[in-house]
Order: C-alpha cells, then structure tokens, then sequence
C-alpha cells in the first residue's frame, strides 16, 4: 500500500488488515518500489494516484507491472478518473476516494479472481 498521507496511510492498513489481508506500506512511490525489490510475494499493489516526489501512482503501477508483470493494480484518487487523464488507467483498476470497506473489498476480491 502507498500512501504519502500518514493518517490516510494507518487507516487503510487498518481497513485492509481488517479484511484478512498483510500488508506491507510506503510513503512514496520510490519507497514502494524499494520493497517490491526486496519482498519476494506481493499479490496486489493498492497506491494513490497522487504523490509527491517525482513519482505519481501511475508511474508507479508502470514500473511495478514491468517489474511483476502479474501483480494486480489498484489506484485510488480523490479526483475524477477523467481528471487524471491517463490513457494508461485503462489497464489499471481505480477505485475512487473516499472509499468504503465494502466496495474496497469487493474491488480487491475482483482483482484476486480476475474478474475487474
């Protein structure tokens, strides 16, 4: 999971958590790529299209796809998915901000049986 905000960051750890889920957090997108480095299982990469430092989420989910090409990919945002205007979200499942529990837990459950 990324997220540059710390409050939203512990909350959606504490929400997937919840859900059965481990989870394994970055601040950024450079610290998130750092542990798909080094951890050899990661099922689905959960980020906000929005980040500071160089890297927003989609660049990120690119480099994580090449990387493991069979990683599933959740982006969330505040903003409208046609404000972002990235003809790579195509490929890319999105969730929108504020989320619930029950639409994040189907979305990753989608994503777990290929079914987005």
């Amino acid at each position: 999971m990324v997220e540059d905000e710390p409050d939203v960051l512990e909350m959606a750890v504490q929400i997937f958590e919840s859900l059965g889920y481990d989870v394994l957090s970055a601040s950024n997108a450079r610290a998130a790529l750092d542990v798909l480095k080094q951890e050899e299982q990661i099922d689905v990469l959960f980020s906000d299209v929005v980040m500071p430092g160089g890297m927003n989420g989609v660049e990120l989910a690119q480099e994580a796809r090449r990387m493991r090409p069979a990683m599933k990919l959740l982006l969330a945002s505040g903003y409208p998915m046609s404000a972002l205007d990235h003809p790579e979200l195509k490929e890319i499942s999105f969730i929108s901000k504020p989320y619930r529990w029950t639409e994040l837990d189907e979305r990753l459950r989608a994503l777990r049986t290929g079914s987005h």
